[in-house]
């Protein structure tokens, strides 16, 4: 893949898990990166190793606020837009701020980028947009009813970029994470993903709750396949590529009994005692699905896409980088 010299990058949400994984990854290829963050759900501390570096800007504000778009927007090549409120509880929780932060933020942002004539929008899409959809793997023209607020509120996004195109000729490219982890998710908090509140669980010495009978599955998809599908959406030359939304997953499925499985025999090599922390199964929980599992033929085909981490090969990274970072 060729380089593209010193472009200028939005990343929104830039201090969150994957947007400060962004903003890292394309510092160190010689990219300037402008980081528009609230700080809402992302931390200062995932910016601790780049803060100070002349090619980072951070600007801490909202995209709800039309004012902080358009003053992040100013000089940019690329956005990678990853500023959102998840968690499908939190939505069922609270669907207003979700729809608040998730829609009219996402509309601003756009607005902003078309006004800014900014080279290419690049956004972070959903799995749950496929809702109620039962064929798997998951294909990107075949999806189902939303279950969730937050379901509805990425698919409308993928509505609103699509009209972008085709009405204001603003190049979008959807990617649609499918249960992404990796080194700075945050482990804390109510709506912690389920991978990084395990692992700081058994270090802990504590027993994971897993929803039903853990024998729903899941595309686990480690954090630098998510990156190389960013640059590869943000550099692709291939007209046909743009204007439309990817999966973006490894295309296997593990089962929350594998993944706890693997998670203790991973932390097992640092401290043998958490080979023998017991698991506790609970209900299943409210607007999830059985089963994920994405088809990437599309990625490869238009954009080149190549996962190089399987769930336990990421699985490793990540626990190595929890153990040695929140230990």
């Amino acid at each position: 893949m060729e380089k593209v010299e010193k472009t200028t990058i939005l990343i929104t949400g830039g201090a969150g898990f994957i947007g400060s994984n962004l903003s890292e990854y394309f510092l160190g290829l010689g990219h300037k990166v402008i980081c528009l963050d609230n700080f809402s759900t992302g931390h200062h501390h995932n910016l601790k190793d780049f803060i100070n570096n002349l090619d980072f800007k951070l600007i801490e504000g909202d995209i709800r606020n039309i004012e902080d778009c358009i003053l992040a927007v100013q000089g940019v090549d690329f956005v990678l837009h990853q500023a959102a409120l998840g968690s499908v509880p939190r939505s069922i929780n609270d669907p207003i701020t979700t729809n608040d932060v998730n829609v009219s933020g996402f509309l601003n942002m756009l607005s902003a980028s078309r006004d800014a004539k900014v080279k290419r929008f690049v956004y972070a899409a959903s799995s749950s947009t496929y809702g109620d959809s039962q064929g798997l793997p998951k294909v990107e023209d075949i999806i189902g009813k939303p279950l969730s607020p937050y379901a509805i509120t990425k698919y409308v996004n993928e509505l609103y970029a699509d009209i972008f195109s085709k009405t204001y000729g603003l190049e979008t490219i959807g990617l649609r994470y499918f249960n992404v982890f990796g080194r700075k998710q945050d482990p804390n908090g109510a709506y912690a993903a389920v991978i990084p509140k395990f692992v700081m669980q058994l270090m802990n010495y504590e027993s994971p709750i897993i929803n039903g009978d853990g024998n729903y599955s899941r595309d686990f998809t480690y954090i630098d396949n998510v990156i190389q599908m960013n640059e590869l959406a943000i550099t692709s030359q291939n007209l046909e590529a743009v204007n439309t939304v990817y999966n973006t997953a490894f295309g296997d499925r593990n089962t929350l009994n594998d993944l706890v499985g693997y998670l203790k025999k991973y932390l097992a090599e640092f401290d043998s005692k958490i080979a023998d922390v017991p698991i506790i199964y609970g209900a299943n929980r409210v607007g999830d699905i059985p089963h994920s599992l994405a088809s990437i033929d599309k990625a490869k085909a238009l954009l080149g896409y190549d996962p190089k981490y399987s769930l336990q090969e990421g699985l490793k990274e990540a626990v190595s980088w929890y153990w040695n970072n929140l230990k």
